[in-house]
């Protein structure tokens, strides 16, 4: 347990039921705070109790609309920073601005390098966030980075489902995600399979070759997110062609652009996995999508922080299995 008299967690408003999640299995309530938009568009944060001295922990994803929701944080932090908090932890299931983590062409930003810089100026103690799209992001920062992983509830729901072994085999969408695909077959107990695809412009994708046996197999694609499905949707249609018995996905951050919804609707997915590190409107909901929540693995993660022990056995298939 976590001592509730020196840990406040505050939600922002990209994902407040998630947060709320988080702090009930604590048995402790929201922290108070206000969080206002100005008709001009300007955000006010004000925290309507004390945290001086406190272990402050703050849930925020910034996803759509990704610039509203990152500034909202940035004032947040700066808001508890001016509060006296003696720590500012910054859960933020999904980092927003992951994807420009490189220069693919000359004269580009480096933009996730800058959200990094931002978050450590405005006051930030250490940052929790779940399957960046690059892991390097995590040095982008001076302070402490946990790198949190969806694929443990994957894992217990596709063992529960009886979707493992030699019937089972895990796709690549891509070759930047063989690492993933690589771990799930192995807990999985199956092998894998590789999309080689050509990206010809952005939230475009074209299925070119596949490499590996999918002939009979219920097939499960595994990305980082699921942006406009394209990706995802081609890949499906592309190992049915090829004899795949039937095609799940699951992936960690449901981003589902437009027009994602419709392109899973009409695709030959049987279900798509996702988690609630991003909040899921009602509109974007399907009956073949099942939402796994994250706020276990969040709240284990605060209890280990709070009380200095290792976050890292969290990725341990030991614990993954006992839990």
């Amino acid at each position: 347990m976590i001592n509730s008299e020196n840990v406040k967690i505050f939600a922002g408003t990209s994902n407040r039921d998630l947060a709320k999640k988080i702090a009930e299995k604590y048995g402790l309530p929201l922290g108070k705070a206000e969080v206002v938009r100005f008709k001009d568009g300007e955000v006010f944060v004000k925290i309507d109790e004390t945290v001086r001295g406190r272990d402050v922990f703050v849930v925020q994803s910034t996803s759509e609309p990704v610039n509203e929701n990152l500034m909202e944080l940035l004032i947040f932090i700066d808001a508890l920073k001016r509060a006296s908090a003696k720590s500012i932890n910054v859960i933020m299931p999904y980092y927003g601005y992951a994807r420009q983590d490189r220069k693919s062409n000359p004269r580009e930003p480096i933009t996730s390098k800058l959200v990094a810089n931002l978050l450590t100026t405005a006051g930030a103690s250490r940052i929790v966030t779940m399957d960046l799209h690059a892991d390097q992001i995590q040095g982008f920062f001076d302070i402490p980075v946990d790198h949190m992983q969806g694929l443990p509830l994957m894992v217990k729901y596709f063992m529960k489902k009886g979707l493992y072994g030699d019937d089972v085999v895990v796709v690549s969408p891509d070759i930047g995600g063989v690492k993933r695909a690589r771990k799930l077959a192995e807990w999985l107990d199956c092998k894998i399979a590789i999309i080689d695809k050509r990206r010809p412009k952005p939230n475009m994708s074209e299925v070119m070759n596949l490499i590996g046996e999918v002939q009979g197999k219920t097939a499960i694609f595994i990305d980082d997110m699921i942006d406009t499905a394209g990706t995802i949707t081609n890949g499906a249609a592309a190992i049915v062609e090829r004899g795949a018995k039937e095609a799940y996905a699951c992936c960690t951050h449901a981003v589902f652009s437009d027009p994602a919804i419709e392109r899973l609707a009409a695709s030959p997915l049987k279900e798509v996995i996702i988690t609630d590190s991003i909040a899921l409107p009602e509109r974007k909901k399907l009956d073949k999508i099942t939402v796994l929540s994250v706020d276990e693995i969040l709240a284990e993660a605060i209890r280990r922080i709070v009380n200095n022990q290792s976050v890292s056995e969290l990725f341990e298939k030991r614990f993954i299995i006992e839990k």
